[in-house]
This record gives C-alpha cells, structure tokens and sequence, in this order.
C-alpha cells in the first residue's frame, strides 16, 4: 500500500490561516506574504491532495467538506508542535533545574527545603518529575535524578544521599492519649492504618506480624502521600516512611511514638552527569542536596 505523502508545512500553515480567517488577504496578512502567495499555495495543496479545500462565498472564502477534514487534522498538528515548542522554551530556562525522584521523597521532604533555596535565589526554577521512567539523565531532560540505586549509567556522579527509616507516628492529640496508657493497651485506643505493600515488605512485614498485629486496620492504601494525609487527619497510627513525614514531624503535626520499633528504609542515590553540567544552577542545588542530607 502507497503511503500518502504529506504536504510541506509551508503549504498546511497557508491553508490552516486561510481556513481559521475564511479570507484569503486576512491569511496572507497574517503570514506577512501576498495574498497571491496565499492563493497560489493553496492551489498547490489541492492539486497535490486532489480535492478542492475552499468555494468562493461573496469576498471570502468557505472550507468544503474536505478542507473542513484537512483542518482539523492540521489544527490538531499545529496544536501539538506549538506545545512542543512551547516545552522546548521552558527548558531554556537558564535557572531551570530538572529533578526525578520518588514522589515520597520529593513531597515530604525535598519540596519544602527547595523553597528554601528559591527565597535566597529567586533566578532558580527547579522542575520536579515523579516520572519513574526517568533512568537516564542525558536521555529524559533531566538534570538529577534520586533513585533507591545507582544508576549505572556510564559519565555520572553518583553518591549514596539520604537513608531513610519506617517509624511508628500518630498526631499530638493520639499520642498524648497512648502516653497516658500502658503500651499492651494501646490497640484499644487506636485503629492502624497502613500502607498495602508493607505486609510484604522485607523491612516492615515482622512489624505488622508481631507489634502491630493487636491492632484493628481502619484504611489501608496502596499510595503513601494517602497514608500521611489519612495519619495528619488522626485516622489512626501509621508506619510510615521518615522522610515522607519530615515536615509533618518538624511541624509537630505528627509525633514519633515511642516503644515502637523503628526499622531500616532504603538508602537513596543522587545522580549528575559528571563533570561539568549543562548550567551552575545544576551544580548548585546537587551540592546543596548533599549538603541538607548531611
């Protein structure tokens, strides 16, 4: 089967102002070319597609059922280069800095410590990506990336960044309340709610077998931004990650419950290309990330 060929772009935008004014002048006025050059280029494009696109009405000119097909497809064309161009604009942002990672990670404890950063440098444009196809730096527009493992991709600098703990927290209301009781008689007065894969977890799975296996699950979900809200909203006590609930935890809007274990999370890796980056911008806020997990 024959593939049709496509019109040159110079032709389709001519045609695409000509349809959108109904005016042939109005089109070429736009396009800053004669209206002869407007007339001519959309003769070439019927004669290459084989169909008549527009019928004389009074001074302009109105699309025929063809040239109302052909319109919406070079609409819908011109829409998706115009939001192409539109992101290539945006990564020439000279402050902008491309950052993948968890969304654990980013909304609990990245997000507000780079607003930090952006109030004594306002130049600075950070974009953060929970893409979790983001594997390669040079290949996804992405300047760092922090992952729970290296990388392994050949010409960058990788080095182990944050280790992170699962911890036991309710609100300072519930836990003032647990205080004032025994600890076995902690189920009584209070629901668990949990995270789904933490039954299977190798760091959390003998937790929930044996500390927490007395209490009744109110909720449980398979996202841990719901577990944090549902825990900052006092639905019960929690085992979640440290450095999901950082800023919860710094805030006092939820505590550490004492005489629960607290078991080891993953070790996360922060990733550059080595040597040096496309702007100081990348270089500044990677150094300033090693220097807040320090």
């Amino acid at each position: 089967m024959t593939r049709q060929r496509i019109p040159s772009l110079k032709l389709l935008m001519g045609f695409e102002a000509a349809a959108r004014h109904g005016n042939f002048s109005r089109a070429a006025d736009e396009l800053h070319i004669s209206q002869s050059a407007i007339s001519h280029q959309v003769q070439q494009l019927e004669a290459e597609i084989g169909q008549p696109l527009f019928r004389r009405v009074g001074r302009g000119v109105e699309l025929t059922v063809a040239g109302e097909v052909l319109q919406r497809s070079v609409q819908r064309s011109v829409d998706t280069l115009r939001n192409g161009l539109g992101r290539i604009a945006t990564y020439l942002d000279p402050g902008l800095v491309a950052i993948a990672g968890p969304a654990s990670l980013l909304h609990g404890w990245l997000s507000p410590r780079i607003e930090q950063l952006q109030a004594s440098n306002p130049a600075l444009c950070p974009m953060l990506s929970t893409d979790d196809a983001a594997r390669f730096i040079d290949e996804t527009d992405i300047d760092i990336a922090i992952s729970d493992r290296p990388l392994q991709q050949t010409g960058l600098l990788e080095i182990p960044f944050l280790k992170d703990e699962w911890v036991i927290v309710a609100t300072p209301e519930l836990a003032e309340q647990l205080a004032s009781v025994p600890h076995d008689q902690h189920p009584a007065h209070a629901s668990l709610i949990c995270l789904e894969e933490s039954f299977t977890r190798d760091e959390t799975a003998a937790l929930f077998r044996d500390a927490l296996a007395p209490f009744r699950k109110r909720a449980i979900y398979d996202d841990e931004r719901l577990l944090l809200d549902a825990a900052l909203r006092g639905q019960g006590i929690a085992c979640v990650s440290r450095l999901l609930a950082d800023e919860s935890l710094k805030q006092d809007r939820l505590r550490v419950l004492p005489g629960y274990p607290r078991m080891a999370g993953r070790t996360w890796w922060v990733s550059r290309v080595e040597g040096e980056p496309r702007s100081a911008f990348v270089t500044e806020v990677f150094d300033w990330l090693i220097a807040q997990a320090a």
